[in-house]
């Protein structure tokens, strides 16, 4: 029996496991850390060896092939010693797509990527095709396989999930927008983050779509670094050939329009009329965290963008805010470069609380610009500060702009705690 071993028990590990089970594979999970109560009984129940707290070496070098979780560094021991025993190393969405049949859409980008994957699953589903969502966003592509067949899968892809990728084909690929990110993740080279981003495509043929917005300059250089073979469709400003009208909160800001064009090009290529693309754009829900509107109090509102980790999200939230803004920002700085959120600071935001273990570069960065500056170290005091400072028709914006992993476990967290710091005003 063929050897499979699983670095990493977390969704995408879980989903991997069990797929490679179900297909006669002798499966190890093996985790550094400490494996959550669910995963032990997901594996135990499922008869899979697993271990954690630290990888037996000698185990692991048993495998013909490697499953990487997302989370692991490529610099780490365990996979610097893999890489020299020359056993393949595979990511969880290159592995799954080996065990479907479907037709795959691949949507990554440095922002918008969940937007464009949420909408485009909407637009396509609400036009009567039979289609899944899952990868970076909900289940493990290999977990959704399992769970729930479908004729075409959209898939949110990070530039973690695209870092072992041989085979992985989609017949539509989108990349939205290439912005510094993760830096920390591929030295410092922004040139190293946009190529791993590249992957998407690299395996496409002149039978498949690849869609980009056509402004990004970064994405430009990539195309001529990179031997394309798909069919392109690059996507231009919204506002000089108005495809839709897009009279959806949800979709607010030109940003979003960018994701509703992208989107919508993939419904036309399923076929889908404009008309029935015109009414799917109108009943799409956002994304939670994503300039999620939370609650209006005493003509103040309450906006949870705790998914804009990087300063690109931000600056585009930022763009979208029409009134006084007192912007909640701050976490772990990923090599932020703040400058260009300066002139939409200073025209838009009136008070800015900083939340993090760590303020001085946010404090040195914007009192410039900004009179009003609080410090917080948890987001009761942050949210109690919003309010004693807003006023009616300001809106209170929390888009950290930042990683969250200094006073919260993820993005979700904090905007939940944000959102319940709200409702307790």
């Amino acid at each position: 029996m063929k050897k499979l071993v699983v670095l990493g028990g977390g969704e995408s590990g879980i989903g991997a496991a069990l797929l490679a089970q179900r297909n006669q594979w002798d499966v190890l999970v093996s985790d550094a850390g400490t494996l959550s109560d669910t995963a032990k009984q997901e594996f135990d129940a499922h008869q899979i060896n697993w271990e954690d707290s630290g990888h037996s070496l000698d185990k692991i070098l048993e495998a013909s092939i490697v499953v990487k979780s997302p989370g692991i560094p490529n610099h780490v021991p365990i996979i610097v010693a893999i890489e020299k025993a020359q056993i393949p190393i595979v990511s969880e969405i290159e592995f799954a797509s080996n065990y479907t049949n479907a037709t795959l859409i691949g949507i990554t980008g440095s922002n918008g990527k969940t937007t464009t994957a949420m909408l485009t699953y909407h637009l396509l589903n609400e036009g009567g095709i039979d289609v899944g969502l899952a990868g970076n966003i909900g289940n493990s592509f290999a977990k959704a396989i399992i769970a729930d067949r479908h004729e075409v899968y959209v898939l949110e892809i990070s530039s973690f999930q695209l870092e072992h990728i041989h085979k992985l084909h989609p017949h539509i690929a989108v990349i939205t927008n290439l912005t510094p990110d993760h830096l920390d993740r591929y030295d410092n080279s922004f040139e190293a983050y946009c190529d791993t981003k590249f992957n998407l495509i690299k395996n496409q043929t002149e039978n498949d779509h690849f869609l980009y917005e056509a402004e990004d300059k970064t994405i430009a250089s990539g195309i001529v670094r990179h031997e394309i073979n798909a069919i392109q469709h690059p996507y231009a400003n919204p506002n000089s050939t108005p495809m839709f009208a897009i009279n959806n909160p949800s979709l607010r800001g030109r940003h979003n329009a960018k994701n509703a064009m992208a989107a919508a090009t993939i419904a036309q290529l399923f076929q889908l009329s404009n008309q029935d693309i015109q009414a799917s754009l109108q009943t799409f829900q956002g994304a939670a965290h994503r300039l999620e509107h939370v609650v209006n109090i005493l003509k103040v509102a309450y906006i949870n963008d705790s998914k804009a980790t990087n300063v690109n999200a931000t600056f585009y939230a930022l763009e979208s805010m029409t009134g006084p803004t007192i912007w909640i920002v701050g976490g772990i700085d990923k090599g932020n470069d703040y400058t260009c959120l300066l002139p939409l600071v200073h025209e838009k935001v009136k008070a800015i609380i900083c939340l993090g273990v760590d303020n001085d570069k946010l404090m040195d960065v914007f009192s410039p610009v900004v009179d009003v500056l609080v410090e917080s170290q948890n987001m009761d005091m942050a949210v109690k500060a919003a309010y004693e400072l807003a006023k009616k028709g300001d809106t209170v914006l929390l888009s950290p702009a930042c990683a969250s992993f200094d006073l919260f476990e993820n993005y979700e967290d904090r905007g939940n705690q944000f959102k319940a710091a709200v409702r307790k005003l």
